[in-house]
């Protein structure tokens, strides 16, 4: 098993996402959005070459890996009505940087949905399906997120998608059906229930997202927690995943000092490399526990 994290959570500057990984004890990264010196801020598979050499050689020098991209690729930023070209022009660029730092999966999405029930399915499977042949014939695993998307929906909507998409597996968020509406059941969409999400596509699931919350309705947005504190069910999901023999990886998503899709959710640099550490740890000691106790 593999415990690793979301590197811009721990702070812009890749060095500050390795020096958190260090701290840790782990020897991966999630990376997302990275940022080097002389360079802007961008998803790994955007930055220019010049910054990318740059963090290839941070990345050697320090010994730690990345074990996923958090690629950008049909995102929740995205509609269906972008240009396929903009999507294959990011997969064409992620492929030979994950080959060149060595990192087997990606994580994508299937577009942001749209405001009524349905999207255009057939052709959200079309682009979702040539996508992930383009990884696999590379040798690469491309695994899809439950987040603001077509395949988030609900657990039906994701079995559709796999069901349409040879080859994908599932990165599944224990926090983001939460946030979600479950557009399989009778409008006014009710709140998707982690659980029920988790065991719908268990079976798919190839990497895991770590973070907690609950849904505040004051604000029509979530509170973030600690992991094991909202209603993520983030213990029972590991519990049953370890009992299935789960042995892939675990990626920390705290979002409790920043919020990637929000950008008026911001604290100190000092304050989200804390936030991230501590939050890497007590999931350990989550691990820990319910290793314990299954082994007993």
């Amino acid at each position: 098993m593999i415990l690793t994290g979301i590197g811009d959570e721990a702070g812009d500057a890749l060095d500050a996402q390795i020096r958190a990984t260090q701290e840790l004890g782990w020897h991966a990264l999630e990376a997302r959005n990275v940022e080097v010196p002389g360079h802007s801020k961008d998803n790994l598979h955007d930055v220019c070459d010049a910054a990318f050499e740059v963090a290839v050689r941070k990345l050697d020098q320090s010994g730690v890996g990345v074990y996923c991209f958090g690629s950008a690729i049909m995102n929740w930023a995205k509609r269906l009505s972008l240009p396929f070209d903009v999507t294959l022009q990011e997969v064409r660029r992620a492929i030979p940087r994950m080959k060149r730092l060595r990192t087997r999966f990606v994580r994508i999405m299937s577009f942001k949905p749209g405001d009524d029930e349905y999207q255009i399915p057939a052709e959200v499977f079309r682009r979702v399906k040539d996508v992930t042949h383009m990884f696999l014939d590379a040798g690469l695993q491309p695994v899809h997120e439950n987040c603001m998307n077509y395949g988030g929906m609900s657990g039906s909507h994701a079995l559709e998608l796999l069901d349409k998409c040879p080859g994908l597996k599932w990165v599944f968020d224990t926090a983001n059906p939460i946030l979600n509406p479950d557009r399989s059941k009778p409008q006014p969409w009710p709140r998707q229930d982690p659980w029920e999400f988790w065991v719908s596509v268990r079976a798919h699931v190839a990497h895991i997202h770590i973070k907690d919350a609950t849904w505040n309705p004051a604000k029509n947005d979530a509170d973030y927690h600690w992991p094991g504190e909202g209603g993520g069910r983030v213990r029972d999901i590991l519990k049953d995943a370890f009992a299935r023999g789960y042995d892939d990886g675990i990626s920390i998503e705290p979002h409790m000092a920043v919020v990637f899709h929000d950008a008026s959710a911001t604290s100190s640099p000092e304050a989200r490399y804390r936030n991230y550490v501590e939050y890497g740890r007590r999931l350990e000691t989550m691990v820990d526990g319910i290793k314990a106790e299954l082994a007993r």
